[in-house]
C-alpha cells in the first residue's frame, strides 16, 4: 500500500522587514495603493503583521530605497507619483516616419516625461548564445553591438544591447558610434530590411553586476530581460535586442487580436 506524500508549504526564509514590504510593494504595484496615496500609518501596520516599530521603520525604508514611496518626519509615508510605468513592446517596433524621432522616444512623450538615449558603445563582438542563436550565427562568428541605456526625466530605465549581423551591418552606420535618427527600424527598412515581426522572450532575472549600476537598482530586486527577436521578409532574423529594466518599476502591456 502506498502512502500518500503530504507536502507542507516551506516557511518564508526572508526576514519580517523583507516580507512586509514585499507584501506592501505588491499592493503598491496592483494600484491598491494608488500614487499619492498614504500608506497605512505605522501602529496599523504594526497591528497587521504583528511587527515591532524598528520592524516596520526597516520595512518603510526599503520601499523608500526603492523610490516606491516618500515620507519626512511627522508627514506620512506616501506612495511616490508615477513610478511604475506600463511599457507597450509593440508601440516601438515599427519605423519612425520620415524626420521623426524614435518611436520609444515619442511615445515617452506621449505619456508626458521626457526620454533620451545615450549611445555607451559600438563594436564588433561574440554575442551570448541566445542571441547567437537567434540571429543564426555558429560560435566562430561575431555580430555588431550597439550598447545604449535609455533614461526617463534623467533617470537611467533600461539597458539595451542590440546586435545585428556582422554581413548585414558593415559598411552602415550601425557601424558607427552615432544616434541614428529615426531609430534602426527606421534604417533598417531603407536597407531593404523591413521589420516584419516582432518576437518578445520575457523573463525575471536577478540584475548582473553591470544592470545593478547602469540601472541604479537599490537592491537585488528582480529585473525584466527581454530578448527580442525581430525578423524581416522571408522571417530573416536582422535585430536581436536584450533589454533590461527595473521590475519593480515596469509592467509590460501586450495587446493580442483573436484569430
Amino acid at each position: 500500500m502506498t502512502v500518500p506524500t503530504t507536502h507542507t508549504a516551506s516557511p518564508d526564509p526572508r526576514s519580517l522587514h523583507e516580507r512586509i514590504a514585499a507584501d506592501l510593494r505588491d499592493e503598491i504595484m496592483s494600484g491598491d495603493l494608488a500614487p499619492g496615496a498614504s500608506l497605512p500609518s505605522t501602529a496599523r501596520l504594526k497591528d497587521r503583521f504583528d511587527a515591532s516599530n524598528a520592524t516596520i521603520q526597516k520595512a518603510l525604508q526599503l520601499l523608500k530605497d526603492e523610490q516606491l514611496v516618500v515620507g519626512r518626519a511627522g508627514s506620512a509615508v506616501t506612495v511616490r507619483e508615477h513610478r511604475q510605468r506600463t511599457v507597450r513592446p509593440a508601440a516601438s517596433m515599427a519605423p519612425a516616419d520620415p524626420g521623426k524621432p524614435y518611436r520609444w522616444l515619442t511615445e515617452a512623450a506621449r505619456l508626458g516625461t521626457q526620454a533620451h538615449s545615450t549611445l555607451l558603445d559600438v563594436t564588433e563582438t561574440r554575442p551570448p548564445a541566445d542571441v547567437a542563436s537567434a540571429l543564426g550565427l555558429d560560435d566562430t562568428e561575431t555580430a555588431v553591438l550597439r550598447h545604449q541605456v535609455l533614461s526617463i526625466d534623467d533617470e537611467p530605465v533600461e539597458l539595451v544591447k542590440s546586435y545585428y549581423p556582422l554581413h548585414l551591418a558593415r559598411g552602415t552606420a550601425l557601424m558607427t558610434k552615432r544616434k541614428i535618427k529615426g531609430g534602426t527600424p527606421a534604417l533598417l527598412a531603407q536597407l531593404g530590411f523591413p521589420p516584419r515581426l516582432s518576437v518578445d522572450r520575457v523573463s525575471a532575472r536577478v540584475p548582473t553586476q553591470e544592470q545593478y549600476q547602469a540601472l541604479h537598482l537599490p537592491s537585488d530586486l528582480p529585473v525584466l530581460r527581454t530578448l527580442r527577436v525581430v525578423h524581416s521578409d522571408d522571417d530573416r532574423p536582422v535585430e536581436t535586442t536584450v533589454m533590461v529594466k527595473a521590475g519593480h518599476l515596469y509592467e509590460l502591456q501586450y495587446e493580442f487580436t483573436p484569430e
